[in-house]
């Protein structure tokens, strides 16, 4: 399965980092537990487990432009849904609603169907589920029919999986993604010209170490991707909870039991420094050994690879710190 990547320069929001000061960690813990005790609630209301409502919701969280006025919930049904075609008023009366075909519902018990409460929100949005059913295999199907789109549904269940696990969607750590125990060194590579396989610009930041240095996870997500790759060589790609790609290239190999579809979380060890690439399967040595670390964005449209230089830096004195 090959990677298509849609590549633009653009500027990129602050995603997915850890707040600094005191105060902003202590908000941010609350409005995550805020975030979950209305998740919870829904799943009492509806039966449709919380962790599948929680990842839409953040995934429409992280495909918003403009993340600066963060809200508490940031599902956004369309008006034509929610109020139903016809009901040009838009009148928030569940009967009214109902009988204009529309899918708003009073989750608050306010006897309105209101698209800015969080509650009628969620419980809107668990419902619209709810017609296909509970189960896995029904949610992606009512998942594909409203968001019409494979690697939406893919990301959504890739983060619903990881919430289910950790029981939590407060995971906010990181890792950098080489041995701190090991020699190492990078610099900004993103943008630079290539020339394996036509004219293309450098979509990562190369990590040079030896042969065999720890390759790790950054980040919680699920590993979408493993094999072989004809300028990445054998390579790894996991797909967070922030709808983001992560792209590991040039392994020498891979940990014995990393699966497809398995969740990692940062520091889980993934495979070691290569040199493996720009060839058939087997091919190593064209260059120093080296870790191509790619990041890739999705806005709920288009996936465009950007610079992971300035994370690499973040993470890499969050991993210091710990050490």
């Amino acid at each position: 399965m090959s990677i298509k990547i849609y590549t633009f320069l653009v500027p990129i929001l602050f995603i997915g980092l850890l707040y600094c000061g005191g105060q902003e960690v202590l908000a941010e813990e609350q409005l995550y537990d805020e975030r979950m005790a209305l998740y919870k609630k829904t799943e009492a209301l509806t039966q449709i487990p919380w962790y599948y409502i929680a990842a839409i919701d953040q995934y429409e969280r992280n495909s918003k432009k403009d993340d600066s006025n963060e809200k508490v919930i940031s599902i956004s049904i369309p008006d034509e849904l929610w109020y139903g075609l016809g009901n040009s008023s838009l009148i928030k009366d569940e009967d009214i609603i109902q009988f204009f075909h529309g899918d708003g519902k009073d989750g608050n018990g306010d006897n309105k169907a209101d698209p800015k409460q969080s509650e009628d929100v969620l419980f809107t949005m668990a419902n619209i589920i709810l017609e296909y059913g509970p189960a896995k295999d029904e949610v992606k199907i009512a998942l594909w029919n409203y968001y019409k789109r494979d690697l939406t549904v893919k990301t959504i269940m890739n983060t619903a999986k990881v919430f289910r696990k950790f029981k939590s969607i407060n995971l906010t750590d990181r890792d950098f993604p080489v041995s701190l125990n090991h020699n190492y060194s990078y610099r900004s590579t993103w943008g630079n010209r290539r020339g394996f396989g036509g004219l293309r610009i450098h979509e990562g930041t190369d990590i040079f170490a030896g042969y065999g240095t720890p390759v790790k996870s950054t980040t919680y997500g699920v590993v979408e991707l493993k094999g072989w790759n004809l300028y990445g060589g054998w390579r790894i790609g996991i797909r967070d909870i922030y709808n983001i790609y992560h792209y590991y290239g040039h392994l020498s190999g891979y940990e014995d039991d990393i699966k497809v579809g398995q969740v990692v979380q940062p520091g889980d060890v993934l495979g070691s420094v290569g040199s493996t690439g720009y060839g058939p399967p087997g091919t190593s040595g064209k260059f120093p050994p080296h870790l191509h670390y790619g990041m890739y964005k999705d806005n709920g449209h288009s996936e465009f690879s950007f610079d992971p230089f300035p994370y690499l830096r973040k993470w890499e004195k969050m991993a210091k710190d710990k050490s």
